[in-house]
């Protein structure tokens, strides 16, 4: 089977997620967050993108529903032993399918959890949910329950992150080895996804972001890629991948002769990668790392070319996104923890000069401090 962590910690997890049931009153708790079911069972799938629900009850008992294409990936991913197939067609309305099911499990009456905010559940099928329920439950927003669980590793998770991280710095030097004068964006992504494919990773949650030329004020992928200049600047931002958890990096690289002020910007935002860095300690509210890059870059008079948050966490993430829950904006009030992950960027992107410049890296916080995943270098490299 494929399933990669031992029955002792999945249970172990389950556990704390009843626990947390218990907590806040609730009977059970219906998951539709991919990531969710992955942390409890080693369920690993892309079927989320119909209707899925697995449901966890405060006795421990797991039931799947979900379609007749993920019955054997269930069964061989995961833990999960009662799976339960609803049939597509016209007619089909999984949601009243899945009350039956809970009535079947004699909980008409109770409080679940349910996990809104999840992109396994489309406005249209959360609406059908709540109509189908309407008078039968009381659905409950546990949107956040199993995700601030996973906020915190375990020793064995790490092990995964740091595996993840190997691999973007493989990834690193792929691309660094194929950038120059009239290089492919193509062929840059091509070596970048091969380092991480060879070294045994994962599809990442989200696209790579490569852009060059004014392309390189940009933080999402787009299609179509362009040869590199003389002159030129390229954004990269990526991620190595190892069973799910993710480690992100993020550079600009300098392309024949480059701008003193694109000099000057580099300077900047590695001085705020090291105060933002120094700020996330276990017990301070991540905001604070906030704050330290912020006060970096608009002593140095970026203020107009900074982005108003400069990172979030990383864990086990499913498509369309490798950003996970907590994120480092101003205020944010969550403390950080021994075990959390977190990729810190410090973004500059200066529409007046056309000029971008990146650095960013993934860190785990330790009982006293962060230490950074990535052993590549954070100096201005310049093809």
């Amino acid at each position: 089977m494929a399933i990669h962590f031992t029955s002792d910690e999945l249970a172990q997890r389950r556990a704390a997620a009843i626990a947390e049931l218990a907590r806040r009153g609730l009977d059970g708790l219906l998951m539709f967050r991919q990531e969710s079911m992955y942390y409890l069972s080693g369920y690993d799938t892309f079927g989320y993108v119909f209707f899925q629900c697995l449901y966890l009850g405060a006795d421990d008992r797991m039931v799947l529903l979900t379609r007749a294409p993920d019955l054997l990936q269930a069964e061989h991913t995961s833990v999960i032993e009662d799976i339960r197939i609803w049939v597509d067609g016209p007619a089909a309305q999984p949601a009243q399918e899945l009350k039956g099911l809970l009535a079947g499990l004699g909980l008409a009456g109770k409080k679940l959890g349910v996990e809104w905010d999840s992109y396994g559940l489309t406005a249209r099928n959360g609406q059908r949910l709540a109509a189908a329920f309407d008078g039968f439950a009381s659905l409950i927003d546990a949107s956040d329950l199993v995700t601030r669980l996973r906020a915190v590793k375990s020793p064995a998770e790490l092990a995964y992150v740091r595996e993840a991280a190997k691999l973007a710095d493989a990834a690193l030097d792929a691309a660094h080895a194929e950038i120059r004068p009239n290089a492919f964006e193509g062929d840059i992504l091509a070596a970048m996804h091969g380092a991480i494919f060879r070294g045994g990773g994962d599809d990442p949650a989200n696209e790579f972001i490569i852009g060059s030329g004014a392309d390189a004020l940009l933080c999402r992928y787009k299609t179509g890629r362009r040869h590199l200049s003389a002159e030129d600047q390229l954004t990269l931002e990526f991620a190595g991948t190892y069973r799910h958890y993710h480690a992100a990096l993020m550079r600009t690289v300098g392309i024949g002769r480059v701008d003193p002020r694109l000099k000057d910007m580099h300077s900047a935002a590695q001085d705020a990668l090291f105060a933002a860095e120094a700020a996330l300690k276990p017990g301070n509210p991540i905001g604070q790392v906030f704050d330290a890059h912020a006060r970096t870059l608009d002593a140095r008079g970026y203020r107009h070319a900074r982005l108003n948050a400069c990172g979030y966490g990383m864990g086990t993430t499913f498509a369309p996104n490798w950003m996970d829950w907590p994120m480092f904006y101003a205020g944010n009030p969550v403390e950080a923890e021994p075990g959390m992950v977190f990729f810190i960027h410090i973004i500059l992107f200066d529409a007046d000069t056309g000029l971008a410049m990146s650095l960013g890296r993934s860190s785990v916080v330790g009982s006293r401090k962060a230490e950074t995943l990535s052993t590549a270098s954070v100096d201005l490299v310049i093809k």
